[in-house]
């Protein structure tokens, strides 16, 4: 049975995933057939790229996600549009629709919020400051 699940790469603590088809016995890190995609999860929010037009193709040959990658893929709305695929709209359209909606993703994503930037503190070290400040005598 065809799945899509996740294969991690990246370095060690630092996880980064792809979304692959592979056959269910295949391990896990080992053999697969294609990348659909890509997930970094130390993001803040999460990145999500996936390439929609593969992903309906396989699922529409019976490609079953994992429990992890049908929740991302629920997050991202590839499951709704498959859903609206079966019931006879057209692909060109959800594709459009699709595109769409990852241009949005992306230019909302940073890596960065607000409050997670570096703010150098102001302070000055107290043995410097009382050096500059005695009288000489």
């Amino acid at each position: 049975m065809l799945r899509i699940r996740l294969r991690r790469v990246g370095a060690k603590k630092q996880p980064l995933y792809r979304l692959v088809i592979a056959e269910n016995e295949w391990p896990r890190d080992g053999r697969f057939l294609e990348i659909v995609g890509r997930y970094n999860p130390r993001t803040n929010p999460a990145t999500i790229e996936v390439d929609e037009a593969r992903i309906l193709h396989w699922l529409g040959n019976g490609a079953q996600p994992t429990d992890s990658v049908h929740q991302l893929l629920d997050k991202v709305g590839t499951l709704g549009r498959f859903s609206r695929l079966q019931k006879g709209e057209a692909l060109e359209a959800l594709l459009a629709e699709a595109k769409i909606a990852a241009e949005t993703a992306s230019a909302n994503t940073s890596r960065r919020t607000q409050s997670d930037k570096f703010v150098p503190s102001t302070k000055k070290k107290a043995p410097a400051a009382a050096a500059e400040t005695s009288p000489a005598a």
